[in-house]
């Protein structure tokens, strides 16, 4: 056994399996302007601000061979697999469907959700899309796991609090040991981001851990390099 240094303690990499990055989200209608999250009133900037650093763990996975998930918040074009509740949610002047600067607003196939341009998915990586909040709930991705025998999940992404957390915690109930990577993952609201983690690696790490990227990058080049 290997470990990445982390909190609340060292996160150990079994030999033979290989941990897969999931990351979560990075498309232009969440961290552009213009998109769906500045039309909610939010700074995107803040988000913006991460894409250099999951640039750089694509790129550790990708020397090390290392499998990669890419996941998109989207529906269908005729909302069919969007629920009232969801569609209505947040009185904002723009909702999921409307016509933004950008296309549609989180509807599969339109500009604004596509991922962005420097985080683009590779030929052999998996990318998917979502339509809730977790990455497993109406998509592929558990069997495409098992079917890599894959038991460890590193996470990055937006939101910390909503999309990426969820995420974490559906791993979680599934018995995959997860990492987030503190500095990979944002929110628009700094205080949610902070909770969120310290709500994942509370009592010995309930849902999981939490690890910088170069404490990540530096674990997996002693394991896999």
């Amino acid at each position: 056994m290997s470990t990445i240094a982390a909190k609340p303690y060292p996160y150990s990499l079994p030999r033979g399996s290989k941990p897969c990055l999931i990351v979560i989200d990075m498309q232009r209608d969440f961290v552009e302007a213009g998109g769906f999250g500045e039309a909610l009133g939010n700074d995107v900037s803040l988000l913006t601000a991460i894409v250099p650093t999951v640039k750089r763990l694509l790129d550790c996975f990708r020397a090390l061979d290392l499998p990669i998930v890419h996941t998109r918040e989207a529906h269908k074009a005729d909302l069919s697999d969007c629920p009232p509740a969801k569609l209505k949610r947040g009185g904002a002047s723009i909702k999921i469907g409307d016509l933004g600067p950008m296309g549609r607003i989180l509807i599969d196939g339109e500009l604004g959700n596509e991922l962005l341009p420097e985080l683009r998915a590779l030929s052999d990586e998996l990318e998917m899309t979502k339509p809730g909040k977790g990455a497993f709930y109406a998509t592929p991705l558990q069997d495409y796991l098992q079917g890599l025998a894959i038991t460890h999940l590193l996470f990055a992404g937006v939101t910390t609090e909503v999309c990426v957390q969820t995420s974490m915690r559906e791993a979680n109930d599934r018995g995959y040991e997860c990492l987030i990577v503190e500095d990979a993952t944002e929110s628009y609201f700094p205080e949610f981001k902070q909770a969120a983690i310290n709500m994942i690696i509370a009592q010995g790490g309930i849902v999981g851990w939490a690890a910088s990227c170069e404490q990540v990058i530096a674990g997996l080049e002693q394991v896999y390099g």
